[in-house]
């Protein structure tokens, strides 16, 4: 069962993710255990998770700062992205492990696209989440599971951000990489990746620099 804490790092985490902590505000640890009908020692533990997790910073004798994010902090998740996933990709098409989940995530997104966008968007997370699975390196998928997060909370505080990931190219770019996985083309899976990294990291750009 889980803790106080826990779901308290949930709901705080899921509000950064989601901008409705907006970035540069500040929260204190009363106001949020009042909130939340508990003492201030599972709202301390929570919020210092959030701080080794880089999500909000101490501001001392004042609370806790959540952090702003600009291009620079994108473009370090999508390099990260860029080293780990193609390698993911690849490793993925040689074993053609999980194909069935795979592809049920895709179909999934491809459905709510036009009805549930916000849906969409969290299937085609799993998508890239299912494909690290499946490649069968633990540590590559929690490392690729917190860049998605951070990659998501850029998406929900950036204007238009997610014009990308609501549009049929990125749906495009899935279809692409989950052929060269059910393939069994590691190559091809590799580059597949890349080119929609690649697209990602274009389309965010120009959202942070228009």
């Amino acid at each position: 069962m889980a803790s106080a804490t826990d779901r308290l790092e949930e709901v705080l985490r899921n509000r950064v993710w989601l901008g409705t902590l907006k970035p540069g505000s500040v929260v204190v640890e009363p106001e949020l255990a009042k909130e939340f009908g508990v003492s201030k020692t599972p709202v301390r533990e929570a919020l210092q998770r959030l701080v080794a997790q880089g999500q909000v910073t101490v501001l001392p004798k004042k609370g806790y700062l959540i952090r702003t994010m600009g291009l620079s902090d994108v473009l370090e998740l999508v390099e990260m992205r860029t080293v780990i996933e193609p390698h993911i990709a690849a490793k993925a098409a040689r074993r053609r492990h999980g194909l069935e989940v795979l592809r049920r995530e895709l179909d999934l997104q491809h459905e709510l696209l036009a009805p549930d966008p916000a849906a969409s968007l969290e299937h085609g997370r799993a998508f890239h989440e299912t494909l690290a699975s499946a490649a069968g390196n633990a540590r590559m998928l929690e490392a690729l599971e917190r860049s998605l997060e951070e990659m998501g909370r850029a998406y929900n505080i950036v204007p238009g951000a997610q014009a990308h990931l609501h549009s049929e190219e990125e749906l495009v770019e899935h279809e692409a990489i989950y052929a060269a996985v059910a393939a069994g083309d590691p190559d091809a899976a590799r580059q597949a990746m890349l080119d929609h990294l690649q697209s990602i990291r274009q389309a965010l750009v120009s959202q942070f620099t228009e």
